[in-house]
């Protein structure tokens, strides 16, 4: 092509070309790996760097493919702008292209932080029509990014090279990774003899706003046969696609938000206005590692809250309803617990749903936020138990499910329609809630009193967010299209939480949407901690908690551990090493356990607090056996931090035998391998090392259920 221009930072470069009869593209990117080498994937199969589809317009091949489109394909360079945001640390580039014909121009957006192999991208649809008796410009697809595969300079592509590994999400079932060979979505057709390139596409979508209700927004696509590994995500709390597909000079991505076709979404543009996409983030990387390693920094560098005080320690938390009090909380259950807890070492204290009920039915009297006086029928009420979690050295924390109002809440009838998503004239209602639409002013108000009043009036430091419905397709208020108001109402959310942030800059929030239900980047960006699950099952949680961070900081991860008085020590060490390596996340009733099982979980804090506390927050996830299957016996679960390693192991009622932890940043050097969790009965779980290669030999002992987290200490 005759015209083109690199940009990028010391990490990673874009190359972008075009000529006057073709729309820009991206011909190339390099980036670094983790030893400090290159890799380079070539696109000579050339995708406009937006597609898009209005009305009027269509695909230049008959598909339903996010890309091919017939305005994608005319849209032409007009110009680019380079800037940088010296504060956060971020290269920016606009990318300018228009079809004055169609009375469209697009910038595409390109943010790169220093030092790291992934940028964000989205898309600014402006309608420059100038005759505004035309009919309004209404989009009906848009991507935030898409691309050929591309292969290393001087090979040919080949999507049989490829692997897609996606991730499959449910309720109590989060994180079930795979790996599919390309061929098995796309088998060989001869389509070159047609002249046409195939019409079908590996198509992964969500609706509505558990954004990690049914599959992850994110996916790796790997090549071990060229040393190429990318990665990308879809950064939106609510409706997504992504697609990979053949052409047949290469396979292709691409990353939008809600579409027409999937989503009931359209956006009519009257001239003058402006539409920006969802963002997307991309990463290159030669294999998994790189790219793992890549969104990891990634993710500390483009959060919201990169200062926050929560963020370099994250802080040890007890949570009263897992396995525990389940939503029935009064003065005298919660006191108990709170001297427990204190005793063994907690920093916060939560006190979970139920806590404003004063019926009996916690569920549909959600909304109102005040505090049950017969649950704490004190002089002081809630206050008496928040005090007392207070005096005990802990951060009080209270639940809320901010985004809903129960249908027998007395806020059901102090809020207008307009506060709530409607359809035609009837509000949404779902498992007796009525869902919040934040773009209403009298929703965005009541919550914020709500929030100031606790914050004030109690000392609240940390909210454990909930979100235990969805509201469908969207709203038809205000809106373009139902879709359109689903996607007002998920930004307008994000806005409120960003406005929290601003008004309480140390309050610490939690983001719980029935578990894992909402682990997109947009939610994550902006709170501190992430549940990954409400399972309640010990000995299925150890896969959610191990592929936790594919999709949240290690930091962020709040895996439940519920040791109970019940449990023996094997027991109780397998639901401690859940969430070892994560955000330490405690529930059960350690109020009611032996000395030798209450010095069991104060003994695992301690060590959490001297090993993982102080790096976690700097530290890579990893996986030693590969990403864990759903039914493994055996799960293990890495973190590489500054000076050493940490690997849990988890003996799921396995036939015992020895396995190989494959620790590749530790190759050809010495170590010592030393359990810290339990740190007792070290002949129980014998272990080796192995330099040449990197690699601990375990043997486990495939008697029930048992764990152990090891200290892996590189010699110098």
């Amino acid at each position: 092509m005759a015209n083109g221009f690199s940009w990028g930072n010391d990490a990673l470069t874009l190359r972008f070309e075009w000529d006057d009869e073709s729309p820009v593209s991206v011909a190339s990117v390099e980036a670094t790996t983790e030893g400090g080498g290159t890799v380079k994937a070539v696109l000579d199969h050339r995708i406009p760097i937006v597609e898009m589809e209005i009305a009027g317009t269509g695909h230049w091949i008959a598909c339903d493919k996010l890309i091919h489109t017939t305005l994608g394909r005319d849209l032409r360079y007009v110009g680019h702008r380079e800037s940088e945001d010296k504060a956060r640390g971020v290269k920016r580039l606009d990318v300018e292209v228009a079809d004055p014909e169609q009375g469209v121009a697009v910038t595409v957006t390109y943010e790169l932080p220093n030092g790291i192999p992934m940028f964000r991208t989205y898309a600014t649809v402006t309608n420059t029509n100038a005759d505004k008796t035309e009919p309004p410009l209404s989009i009906e697809q848009i991507t935030s990014w898409a691309s050929a595969f591309g292969a290393p300079e001087g090979q040919q592509a080949d999507l049989a090279a490829w692997e897609s590994i996606e991730g499959k999400y449910d309720w109590l079932a989060e994180g079930r990774w795979h790996a599919t060979p390309l061929r098995d979505y796309f088998p060989d057709m001869a389509e070159e003899l047609t002249n046409v390139d195939p019409r079908g596409e590996h198509r992964v979508v969500s609706t509505s706003t558990w954004s990690t209700g049914r599959f992850a927004p994110l996916a790796i696509e790997q090549s071990k046969t060229f040393g190429l590994a990318w990665l990308f995500q879809i950064e939106h709390n609510g409706a997504w696609r992504w697609d990979i597909g053949e052409d047949t000079a290469d396979a292709y991505m691409a990353l939008t938000g809600p579409t027409s076709v999937d989503h009931g979404w359209a956006r009519n543009l009257k001239p003058g206005e402006t539409f920006a996409t969802v963002p997307a983030s991309v990463a290159l990387g030669g294999d998994f590692d790189d790219v793992v390693r890549a969104v990891t920094d990634y993710r500390r560098a483009m959060r919201t809250q990169p200062d926050h005080v929560d963020n370099a320690r994250p802080r040890v938390i007890f949570n009263d309803y897992m396995n525990t009090i389940y939503g029935d909380p009064t003065t005298e259950k919660e006191l108990p617990l709170i001297e427990a807890a204190a005793k063994v070492g907690i920093e916060i204290f939560c006190i979970d749903c139920g806590w404003y009920d004063d019926s009996g039915n916690w569920w549909p009297t959600v909304g109102e936020w005040l505090p049950s006086r017969t649950r704490f029928p004190g002089k002081k009420g809630l206050g008496e138990v928040v005090d007392a979690i207070r005096a005990a050295g802990m951060v009080p924390g209270l639940w809320l499910e901010p985004e809903v109002i129960g249908v027998k809440s007395p806020m059901a009838d102090k809020l207008p329609d307009s506060a709530f998503f409607m359809r035609n004239g009837h509000r949404v209602v779902e498992q007796e809630r009525y869902v919040l639409d934040l773009r209403s002013p009298e929703a965005r108000k009541h919550l914020d009193t709500v929030v100031d009043r606790l914050v004030d009036e109690y000392g609240v430091g940390y909210f454990k967010f909930d979100y235990n419905v969805q509201p469908g397709i969207g709203t038809d208020v205000d809106s373009d299209s139902l879709g359109d108001g689903l996607l007002g109402h998920n930004r307008a959310y994000l806005d409120w939480v960003d406005g929290v942030h601003r008004r309480h800059p140390d309050l610490i929030l939690e983001n719980c949407s029935s578990g894992g239900m909402r682990e997109d980047f947009a939610q994550t960006s902006r709170f501190q901690v992430q549940s990954t699950s409400d399972q309640q099952d010990f000995r299925l949680y150890p896969t959610i908690a191990a592929t936790a961070p594919m999709m949240v900081l290690p930091e962020q991860a709040g895996s439940w551990a519920y040791p109970q008085s019940t449990m023996g020590v094997e027991e109780s060490a397998v639901n401690i090493n859940t969430t070892f390596l994560g955000r330490y996340f405690l529930s059960g009733y350690i109020n009611r356990m032996s000395d030798e099982q209450r010095t069991l979980v104060e003994e695992s804090i301690a060590q959490y607090k001297r090993y993982v506390q102080p790096v976690i927050a700097s530290s890579t996830p990893f996986w030693p056996l590969g990403l864990p299957g759903w039914t493994d016996r055996v799960v293990a679960y890495g973190l590489y931090a500054p000076d050493y390693a940490l690997v849990t192991v988890w003996d799921r009622d396995s036939d015992g035998g020895t396995v190989a932890l494959d620790l590749p940043r530790c190759h050809g050097r010495d170590a010592t391998v030393t359990p810290i969790f339990p740190d007792k009965d070290v002949d129980a779980w014998p272990v080796s090392w192995d330099a040449a290669h990197g690699r601990a030999a375990v043997r486990v002992p495939g008697d029930g259920h048992a764990s152990r987290t090891f200290l892996v200490a590189p010699k110098d």
